[in-house]
Formats: structure tokens, sequence, C-alpha cells
């Protein structure tokens, strides 16, 4: 049975001492990693989440201690008293910190009593569900404490760069009403109002709007978000959003800001020093550059647009004569050294790219002998396809892929065959982390399905100025004051300068559909609230889980995340969702329908 902790007060953590403690008397706390009966010698290394130090008890000194140390089990939490020594010469880990030194026990309580675990912390090949359903002895794991460690120093030093900078932390509410755009809400009912549904925030949109309405002027939120959307590694039910919003501010205030907290949190997370400002371009620009409106810019390979070339344009090729014939366009990325790619992954980029609704890729190899190899071979002579691969600057041992259809398909098919083709690449490539804003986005999508225009970003962002005369003749070729932080090929944050002004805002809506009575339906409060005096204003906010598993290289949003979800939504360890009793329900005025 476990023992109190009565009269042993901790003086350190086990990952805290040093070979400058040696001699002092020290109280530590932990969970057995490791036990060693060395006959008359028993070893123990305790752990807790600073880290690892090795206790030592001797039977000779202390028979009853060794006794009660024989006893103790892997994972038992123990408190233990004694000097610190050093440790022998032979006897060093240099694999420890605390590898110079050990404790020699004076006093040895076991606190609390451990059954088998279902694996053991130091193991690294648990699998996902297990490590899920067993999160809190997963959460045990140096590697995963480390983590949460980095996340709680981002969490602080992101609040303390923007209350040094004038900005208020204020909590907007996990109660709200449902939105009609943008993902599925989370519902949840209401006993005092029967019919009735509170929604969880997908954000604090226009919440932080509002509190600009009210002049606070400068406001951020380490926000909890929810989503009721299908996951994938980069995507939670439920998130962490850092954010931000200010009055009478342009673009560039934004950008400023954005760049400073990011120079703050890496150099103070992880001592790296950033430089700023980062690159800017043009949504449109990426698209025609990199096939995506995040490229990853560690790396080139660059889409190519050889449409113009005579000899694409006079090509008896069907495939491309008739790509240029319907209005779209021939592109291609020059894969540099790929040459020598095996025929499996040249046709496995082909099926990536018809994944992206291509028809297909075409491809030329230039062999390191100067060689070529050609799906297209037999209709370009030598000096036609020494013209294609002149456009693409290409030498020996390069791969040159080429897309033909309409200019967003070719532009999607060959983004994303670029990014398959630069994860192979990035193990040769330095650790970095490159930045770049994307701005001026289309402020509408157009849905050929519902046969109507879509907010892209969401229906409060505001137009270019120059822009705003088109919302009702050419929606599709407004530009948005819209702007996203991406980081190493992900979006790290997106915001926009919003809408002031209550005309233009019911011009917005209207492009988007909405009749009069839909807007005061779903947004009559803020609608009314822009009649106010509402300053200019604007602001971004970023994905706080998603900052953390780039600064940490994990794959998936999960690994950042105290308690995940999985792929379904549920959580292995808590059965969450479940079902409720039909009390509960009842006091709902809710009925479960049977599928």
């Amino acid at each position: 049975m476990g023992e109190s902790m009565k009269g042993m007060k901790r003086s350190h953590y086990c990952g805290e001492i040093t070979a400058a403690d040696i001699g002092q008397s020290v109280t530590v706390m932990g969970w057995v990693n490791k036990r060693r009966d060395m006959s008359q010698l028993f070893f123990i290394v305790l752990r807790d989440r600073t880290g690892l130090v090795q206790v030592v008890v001797d039977e000779n000194r202390a028979p009853a201690l060794y006794a009660l140390a024989k006893e103790i089990r892997g994972e038992f939490v123990v408190a233990v008293t004694g000097t610190v020594i050093a440790r022998t010469t032979q006897n060093v880990n240099p694999e420890m910190p605390t590898g110079e030194i050990e404790i020699d026990v004076a006093a040895l309580r076991i606190l609390s009593e451990s059954e088998l675990p279902p694996f053991t912390v130091s193991d690294e090949n648990v699998g996902l569900d297990m490590r899920l359903k067993y999160r809190y002895l997963d959460l045990r794991r140096p590697e995963v404490q480390r983590v949460m460690t980095l996340r709680h120093t981002v969490a602080q030093s992101i609040r303390r760069y923007l209350s040094e900078s004038g900005f208020l932390e204020i909590e907007t509410p996990y109660l709200t009403n449902s939105s009609p755009e943008g993902a599925r809400d989370y519902l949840v009912p209401s006993r005092l109002h029967p019919g009735g549904f509170y929604a969880l925030p997908q954000s604090p949109q226009q919440l932080k709007q509002l509190l600009m309405v009210a002049g606070l002027d400068k406001y951020f939120q380490i926000a909890k978000c929810f989503r009721d959307e299908d996951l994938r590694a980069d995507r939670q039910p439920e998130f962490t959003q850092v954010d931000i919003e200010a009055s009478f501010v342009e673009e560039e205030d934004v950008w400023a800001m954005t760049e400073g907290l990011m120079k703050r949190v890496f150099q103070e997370a992880m001592g790296i020093e950033l430089e700023t400002p980062f690159p800017r371009i043009p949504w449109h620009t990426a698209m025609e550059r990199y096939g995506t409106d995040k490229p990853d810019t560690r790396y080139g390979m660059e889409l190519v647009d050889i449409s113009h070339l005579p000899v694409i344009r006079e090509t008896a090729f069907q495939v491309f004569a008739a790509a240029l014939e319907n209005g779209g366009s021939v592109r291609g990325i020059n894969a540099t050294g790929c040459a020598a790619l095996p025929r499996k992954q040249i046709d496995a980029l082909v099926e990536i790219a018809r994944g992206e609704n291509a028809k297909g890729l075409a491809w030329i190899n230039l062999m390191e002998d100067g060689t070529v190899k050609s799906t297209v071979s037999k209709f370009f002579d030598e000096g036609q396809t020494g013209e294609i691969l002149a456009a693409f600057h290409a030498k020996p041992g390069d791969l040159i892929l080429l897309c033909a259809d309409t200019h967003e398909t070719a532009r999607l098919a060959l983004g994303a065959v670029r990014v398959a083709l630069g994860k192979r690449l990035l193990p040769e490539v330095p650790t970095e982390f490159n930045f770049l804003w994307v701005t001026q986005f289309p402020l509408f999508e157009y849905s050929p399905e519902d046969k109507r225009y879509y907010a892209a970003h969401h229906p409060f962002t505001a137009p270019l100025e120059e822009d705003e005369h088109l919302l009702e003749t050419d929606p599709g070729a407004v530009r948005a004051r819209q702007y996203d932080l991406v980081l190493n090929g992900t979006e790290q944050a997106g915001g926009s300068i919003r809408i002031h002004r209550q005309d233009l805002q019911n011009r917005m809506f209207a492009a988007l559909g909405f009749t009069p009575e839909r807007m005061k339906a779903g947004f009559g409060h803020f609608l009314e609230a822009l009649q106010y005096g509402t300053p200019p204003h604007g602001g971004i906010a970023m994905g706080l889980d998603r900052l953390v598993m780039n600064l940490t290289g994990m794959a998936s949003l999960r690994e950042v995340i105290a308690f995940p979800k999985v792929k379904d939504g549920s959580c292995p360890m808590t059965h969450a969702p479940g079902e409720v009793e039909a009390a509960q329900l009842e006091e709902l005025s809710l009925r479960v329908q049977p599928r």
C-alpha cells in the first residue's frame, strides 16, 4: 500500500540535480523508470517530467530500506531522500544529463503502487489505439512531455508578446448561435428553451469584431474552437486558435505584428532567429508558380506554363492540342535529379495527378548521358524536344513532368505532384522554417452544383477597394483583403481586413444569395451593431496546435494535444461520444431516432 508524503517535501526535480549538488541532501519524487538488484546494491532510476536520476540503496548500511526497495516495481510512485554523490568514473552514464551523479538513499517511501501497465513508457512501438486508450500513460513518455512543455512555452511567449504590444486578453462564450455559413456546427440543446440549440464556436469571428465595435481596440484570446468535419492528420474536432483583432489597422500592420510574434516565439521556444519581413506573393502568383495557395518554398520545382511555345501551339499531339483548343494550358515541372526515378514511382505520380482530376501526365527523361526517354517522343523530333527541355532549364539527370488540362486542373495536379516530389527531396534539405505571406485571395468560390457563390474565407472579409464595383456584376473576379501565413507548406495563420460598413456587408450577403430575412435571422445582431460607429479593423487567427506540430516536426496534431480524438471523432480513453439516459433526453425535449 502507498504511504502519505507527510514529513517529506520535494526539494528538487529529478532532471535538475547536477554535479554542483554533490554533498547536498535532496528529496525527489517520481515514477520508477527502471530497477536493478545488483546484490547488496539496489539501483532505481526515478523519472519525473524534467528527466531521470539514479538512486542507490546499500543493503549493508540500510537493510530495511533495501528490503523495501526490492518490493518496488515499474511505475510505482516513490519519494526518496538522500545525499547526492559522484558516480565512479567507470559508472558515469553520458546518455543521462544526470549521469555523473546518483543519490545515496537515506529514506524511501512507496507513495503509490502500480499494476503491470499495458506498455512500458520506453516502448517506442506502441500502436496509436493503445497509446490513446491509455493516454495518461502515454503522456508519461519523455518525448510527449517535451512536446507538452514546448506547447506551454509557446503559449506563454504569445501571451507576453501580445500583452506587451497593448492587446487585451478577453474571453468569448462557448455557447453561441449557429452560423448559416462554414463547416458543420456542434450543437448543444437548451433545457430552458425546448427546441432551441446553442452552437459551439467554429471561431470567435463575429464576437471579436463586436469587441472592435465596442472600442476595446486590441484583442487576443487563446481560444478553443469546434468544427464537426471529417478528420485528418492536421485536423481535430476541437482545436486551439490564437485569435487576434485590432482596430484602425491595414494589412501591413497585421503582418508586422504577426512577424514580430513569430520572431518572439521562435527565439524563446527554439532559440531560432527568424529573418523578417517574410516574403509576400499574391494568391494568383502562388497558384501559377506552385499550384497551391500554401506552397513549401524549401525546394524549387516551380510550375512552368509552356502553352506559348510554338512547338506546343503547333503540335499534332492531340492531348496538348485539345487542352489549348478548350482554353486550357500545358504546364510542367522540372523534377531536378529525378531522371532515374523507377517507372513504378513515376506511375505513382501520375495517379496523384489523376487524384486532382487530371487525365494524366506526360514525361521526358533527360538521362545523365544526354539521351532522352519520353512518353511523347513520337510526337516531337529531337529539336522540338530540346525546345521543351530548354523551357525548363533541364540538365542531364532531370525529369520533366507535363500536364495538359484546364488552367485550374493542371495547376492543382502539378502542385500535388510537386509536394510528393518535395517529400522525397526534403531529407536532403537542411532543417529550416520558411514563412511566406499569400495575399489577395479570391473573395468568392463558385459551386456549380449549388449554382451560387460561397465566401472563400468568411462573409466578413473585405474586398479590395478597387474591386468593390464587381460585387454585383462579376463576383468571381473580386479579390479579398485576405492573407494567409504559410510555413513549410502548411497554413499557419489566416486573416483579413474586415468589412466595417453596413452597406458593404449587406452587398456581401446579397452576393452570397442571402435574402433580407436570412440576413436578419443569421446576422441581425451583427448588422445592427455596424450601425453604431464601427472602426476599420482586421486581424488574424493562428493554429496553436499546428504551430507546435511544425516546431516539433510531428506528423499529426494528435501528438501535440494532451487528449486528442481519433479519425472518427471519438476518444478511446473516455469512450466519448456516448449514449445518455432517457431522462436526460426528456429534459431536453429530445428523442433519438434509430437509423
